[in-house]
């Protein structure tokens, strides 16, 4: 008998190693990896994968919806057990969300929030843009005594993060009579296109006494442009706390940035998606805090960075 009961535990272990050793494969879908922010994104969720013993494949939309949905659907026909991810456009995710549904496979938003409901397997993991966007001009506007002309430097408006970010900082504006936005446009996150942006609002001869970009990118061009002209005095801020940005701020260039933090992203993602794959509760917002950053506090958010 006690040997009966020896071989029934053996097998009991046996069939939980087995259990626990079933290897999970992740597809992962990002927006566009020419993007500094998104490209910390994946060495970050490369990572966190590896670490958790998870197989993973990534794929690069290169900001195309449609290429990003066959991406998706690639994925799928690969036998993907989960799919994380990072939306080209935030309102253009139906065809995705459907996909995913009908092959019952877990689907975790990763730092563009989709703007449809999310039930079943479906999980958000990022930050509140319009946060981010009131945190940037709060700040901004402090060291301008609430005074002043401001100009908008926009990412791509096929994203809810481009279009949050500027609606608080234009609220807050409207709310202070003594600020007033004189130019907005987008440069869709890019650096080199920022710097064209910027260059022309001046040589119109726009009198710009800040500039507010949706990303540190963009604010790094503003601040190009600006050399470029030998411009002086005029305020730049940014959004993620990237390594660049966070050298800018270091030099003074910058005056402020709100850390976004891609590593605490990306774990999370990561984590959220071996949750559902376990079968685990999940919840399906999961909200990574921003922070504030300016030359007085800069050094704790290299140490911390995400590279």
């Amino acid at each position: 008998m006690n040997k009966i009961k020896w071989l029934l535990a053996v097998v009991c272990l046996c069939s939980t190693f087995f259990v626990q050793a079933k290897t999970y494969m992740v597809g992962v879908a990002l927006a566009n990896l020419d993007l500094n922010f998104v490209s910390i994104l994946r060495s970050q969720m490369e990572k966190q994968l590896n670490e958790k013993g998870m197989k993973s494949q990534f794929a690069d939309a290169k900001g195309d919806v449609s290429l990003q949905i066959q991406q998706v659907d690639d994925f799928i026909n690969q036998g993907v057990n989960a799919i994380i991810l990072n939306p080209v456009d935030t309102q253009g995710v139906m065809p995705i969300i459907k996909a995913a549904q009908n092959a019952n496979i877990p689907l975790i938003f990763v730092n563009r929030k989709p703007e449809v409901k999310l039930t079943g397997k479906m999980s958000y993991v990022g930050s509140d843009s319009a946060l981010s966007g009131k945190m940037e001009i709060e700040a901004l506007a402090e060291r301008m005594n609430n005074k002043g002309n401001i100009a908008i430097l926009m990412g791509s408006l096929s994203t809810e993060e481009a279009r949050q970010r500027t609606k608080a900082v234009e609220d807050f504006v409207s709310a202070h009579p003594g600020m007033k936005v004189i130019q907005k446009q987008t440069a869709n996150w890019q650096r080199n296109e920022a710097v064209d942006k910027t260059l022309s609002w001046l040589q119109d001869g726009n009198d710009i006494n800040a500039i507010v970009a949706n990303n540190d990118e963009m604010a790094i061009g503003a601040i190009m442009a600006l050399e470029q002209l030998n411009k002086k005095g005029v305020l730049v801020a940014g959004i993620d706390g990237t390594p660049d940005g966070l050298q800018f701020i270091k030099n003074g260039k910058m005056a402020v940035t709100i850390f976004q933090d891609a590593k605490g992203q990306a774990i999370g993602a990561v984590n959220v998606a071996s949750d559902m794959l376990e079968g685990k509760k999940t919840e399906t917002f999961n909200w990574i805090p921003y922070q504030t950053v300016t030359q007085a506090n800069y050094q704790e958010f290299s140490e911390k960075n995400q590279k």
